[in-house]
């Protein structure tokens, strides 16, 4: 069968509003999707429909649509996005009216059945992560457009493909193949350039965003429309297929996807061919995403400047103690960005940062401010704050859960009303992991340099929960032998203090010359507790890519 063309526009809720309308008008394009939703945005949509019964879905998604729905219509591009949220009948419904507005004849469908708050009634929001096949139900009894709730991010290219290309749950490689594509794509620009380690090789100011050409036995090309900005190479794909994942089976609702089959080649200028892909059936077991509030949160963060740093944070600690002595959790973080003889007083500055979370929003309010103003003429030389404290903001916390797929009532609602039920995975395998690969044969030995691991490896990191990954990857044969015997989880803790304490898991996917490092517990009770200063570890492989250690000097 023909190629299928799947583009993506949107990696969170938030990013490039003009993505919808490049992607349309870039190129040739069959399916276009976005990914609206990430652990946070269901606590964010959950809070907005607490105030509104009536919302839950991503707004921002209708105002593109109000763009870009005409031509999608005119080009023939069927559109498939999560941005339903919590209410993926209501944005339904919203599409349905702006088309009959704008006088466009499209066919909306949506899918739903992810909603299990009733099972969970403490939480703000409790989702199960659906596969594709309800996607595939819409697109095959004919909807232009699919709205759905909280799939899995992959979903949005596992579904079309199974519909353009007939596969049944049965089809595990094929579908794993989709899924490695979707996972590429999911986050947008991260594929072509964006937050990418290597940032300075191409021209990243605008990247494009990124498409999968995908075939009928689930191998594809990920590229980018002609002229766009950005870079799609082995690298770029690489960093995005370690993005928020762990060890050699990445699992799914449809399939689990074994990376460590995952084959990567440069296919031309801008075009990573991805083939080779092996599929398992999937758990027996589906993934529920729980969010609930935490409590409340506040913070200051007093600058120190000049000398006696050390000094000058003990005194303003010991004058805040007796009003933090009833606060459940009080955090302390001294992070030294004074120089010696600093030519501004930026530089010559530290930031001393408080942090207060308890469950009674008092502890952490008026009392809390009060005790912070009231030292500004009573306590270290220089003292200010970088801005006012504010009152005591709410926290969420993200928890997973599990439950039988065969109790999920995952359901398509056709654009003709009728209900199609999409039934569970009829073939499941209980997940565990492979035995670890033999490591590649070690370098001889040499003469070493001390310098940062970033000349030689690359990172990217992210969060799932309050567990960090930072998938590490080799640019050259000679360096991963090196690399896969020179970061071992021990080395890893002691090149991230912060992880020394805490369980890590090391995971090697030797097809990728890359390492999969799964740092439990570092982020809290995830994003929304904002547990770190970085609280989607965003940057975490960067400090690691930073850190010094003995390199063999052939490799540098």
């Amino acid at each position: 069968m023909t190629v299928l063309r799947v583009g993506n526009a949107s990696g969170f809720y938030g990013d490039r509003f003009d993505a919808v309308r490049e992607m349309l008008t870039g190129g040739e394009l069959d399916v276009l999707t976005g990914d609206y939703l990430a652990e946070l945005t269901m606590l964010i949509l959950a809070r907005d429909r607490l105030k509104d019964p009536a919302a839950g879905y991503a707004r921002t998604f209708l105002r593109q649509l109000e763009e870009c729905l005409g031509l999608a219509h005119e080009r023939g591009v069927r559109i498939v996005a999560n941005a339903g949220g919590l209410n993926p009948a209501g944005l339904a419904d919203a599409v349905r009216e702006l088309a009959d507005r704008l006088g466009i004849p499209v066919r909306v469908a949506h899918v739903e059945g992810d909603d299990l708050k009733a099972l969970h009634p403490d939480s703000l929001a409790a989702h199960a992560y659906l596969g594709g096949f309800g996607i595939a139900a819409c697109l095959r009894a004919g909807a232009d457009v699919v709205v759905t709730g909280r799939v899995t991010d992959a979903a949005l290219v596992t579904g079309p493909a199974a519909a353009h290309f007939g596969w049944g749950p049965g089809d595990h490689d094929r579908l794993a193949g989709a899924v490695v594509a979707g996972h590429v794509l999911e986050c947008g620009t991260q594929a072509t350039g964006g937050n990418y380690a290597f940032f300075q090789e191409g021209d990243v100011r605008r990247p494009g965003f990124p498409l999968a050409e995908m075939h009928e036995d689930g191998s594809c090309v990920i590229t980018k429309h002609p002229g766009t900005g950005g870079l799609v190479d082995v690298g770029t794909v690489t960093a995005q297929l370690l993005y928020e994942t762990a060890g050699a089976r990445y699992a799914g609702p449809d399939v689990t996807a074994r990376l460590d089959t995952v084959r990567l080649t440069q296919d031309g200028p801008d075009r990573v061919r991805i083939e080779g892909v092996r599929g398992e059936a999937p758990p027996p077991d589906l993934k529920v995403g729980l969010n609930r509030l935490g409590g409340f949160r506040n913070e200051v963060a007093f600058v120190l400047t000049g000398l006696d740093i050390e000094a000058k944070a003990a005194l303003v600690r010991e004058q805040m103690a007796p009003a933090l002595g009833k606060v459940a959790d009080v955090r302390w973080e001294l992070a030294r960005t004074d120089r010696p003889d600093a030519p501004t007083e930026e530089t010559a500055s530290a930031l001393l940062r408080l942090v207060v979370r308890d469950p009674d929003e008092r502890q952490v309010g008026r009392a809390l401010t009060a005790a912070a103003i009231e030292l500004a003429l009573a306590s270290y030389p220089g003292f200010h704050v970088l801005a006012p404290p504010g009152k005591g903001m709410p926290f969420g916390v993200f928890e997973d859960a599990y439950v039988p797929q065969d109790t999920v009532a995952h359901a398509a609602v056709l654009h003709d009303g009728r209900r199609v039920a999409v039934p569970p995975a009829h073939d499941t395998l209980v997940l565990d992991d492979p035995p670890e690969p033999a490591p590649p044969e070690p370098l001889p030995a040499g003469p070493v340099r001390r310098a940062p691991l970033g000349l030689v490896a690359g990172a990217r990191s992210g969060d799932k929960g309050g567990n960090a990954n930072v998938g590490v990857w080799a640019r050259s044969e000679t360096a991963w032998r090196w690399l896969a015997h020179e970061l071992t989880a021990d080395r890893f803790r002691d090149l991230l203090p912060e992880s020394r304490d805490l369980p890590v898991t090391r995971h090697v996917l030797p097809n990728l010359r890359a390492l999969n490092f799964v740092v439990e517990g570092i982020l809290g009770a995830g994003v929304a507790s904002q547990h770190r200063f970085d609280p989607q570890a965003k940057a975490l492989g960067e400090w690691l890519r930073s850190r010094h250690l003995d390199i063999p000097e052939d490799l540098l």
